[in-house]
C-alpha cells in the first residue's frame, strides 16, 4: 500500500512540474509579443536560485524526478529572463 501512495505522489509531483513549466507560458507570450510583463530582477533571482537547487537535486538528492522538475523550471525562468532581456535591449 505504501509502494502505491509514493508511486502516486511521485506522479502527482511530475505533473505540477509540467503545469509549473506550462504557467510560464503567457509571461513566455507576452513577451514575445513586446510586452515587458516580467520583473527582470526577479527572473534573475529565480534563474539563480533554481539553478543552484538544480544542481542540490543533481549532485546532492540525485534524484531523476527532482532534477526533471527542477530544470523544466530553470528552463522556464530563463527563458522568460532571455526573452525580458531581449525587450530591454531593444530599447
Amino acid at each position: 500500500m505504501e509502494k502505491y501512495f509514493i508511486y502516486g505522489i511521485t506522479f502527482l509531483y511530475s505533473i505540477g512540474g509540467v503545469v509549473t513549466f506550462a504557467g510560464f507560458f503567457p509571461t513566455m507570450r507576452d513577451l514575445w509579443k513586446g510586452k515587458p510583463s516580467a520583473n527582470v530582477y526577479t527572473y534573475i533571482i529565480w534563474t539563480a536560485t533554481t539553478f543552484f537547487t538544480s544542481l542540490y537535486a543533481i549532485f546532492v538528492v540525485k534524484d531523476l524526478i527532482f532534477s526533471l522538475v527542477i530544470n523544466l523550471q530553470l528552463a522556464a525562468c530563463m527563458i522568460v529572463l532571455i526573452l525580458r532581456m531581449r525587450l530591454k535591449l531593444k530599447k
